[in-house]
Parts: C-alpha cells; sequence; structure tokens
C-alpha cells in the first residue's frame, strides 16, 4: 500500500532552491518552480516567466566560478518566505559580494513567483 507524501512546506521548498543554486544543479534548481514561475526585479520589472526563461537565465550564472549564495536570514509568513542572502559572484568590475532580498511565493509545494531586492556589489 503507497501512502501520499506530505507537500513540502514553503521554507523547504525555498531551502532546495538554495541548495541547488548553491550546487550549480539547474535540474534541481528547477524542479523548486512550477513550470509557469515569473521571476521579477523589484518593483515589478519581469526577469524570466517559465522554465526555458529561467533556465536559461540561470544556467549562464551557474558558470560563475565565484557564484555562492550565504543566507543571513529568513522568514516565512502563510506561504510567503523572505530570504536575506549574500551573494557571492562575478560582476562587471570582478569578482565582488552584493545583499539580496529574495521573496518568493509558494504553493501547491512549488515556487510560483519570485522578487529579488539587489544591493550594490562591493568588490574583492
Amino acid at each position: 500500500m503507497s501512502f501520499p507524501r506530505p507537500e513540502p512546506s514553503p521554507e523547504q521548498v525555498v531551502q532546495a532552491q538554495l541548495d541547488a543554486y548553491n550546487a550549480r544543479d539547474l535540474q534541481a534548481w528547477l524542479a523548486t518552480y512550477a513550470e509557469d514561475a515569473e521571476q521579477f526585479q523589484h518593483p515589478g520589472r519581469l526577469l524570466a516567466r517559465g522554465h526555458a526563461a529561467m533556465g536559461e537565465r540561470i544556467a549562464v550564472r551557474f558558470t560563475d566560478p565565484h557564484l555562492q549564495a550565504r543566507l543571513i536570514s529568513r522568514r516565512v509568513i502563510g506561504n510567503a518566505v523572505v530570504d536575506h542572502e549574500e551573494i557571492s559572484r562575478g560582476f562587471e568590475k570582478g569578482p565582488g559580494r552584493a545583499e539580496m532580498l529574495a521573496i518568493y511565493e509558494v504553493r501547491d509545494g512549488l515556487i510560483q513567483a519570485a522578487t529579488f531586492v539587489f544591493g550594490e556589489p562591493t568588490y574583492d
């Protein structure tokens, strides 16, 4: 007899997304998002819609040898997860770090929408 698995919590989904990001695992990262998910840069500029566009955008980022996201804090309210992160990566002027707020809307065990607020990079 098989029992249905419980749906992961919004926090578990977002943590799986962060883990896949840091592992540069494109398929695992996309698996945390709904097929028609949207990503925005605050205050509402569409960055990508759907797996094809999101995959294309992040595949370039995953080639960056400096890429790493460090969770500073996380707040969960209902199906919304807000992460405060420090992102290390290559920027226009070279390797550096920037703070970022990521606001995820999770429904049915998948990220439906993500909005990012990017801080100014500092350089190593």
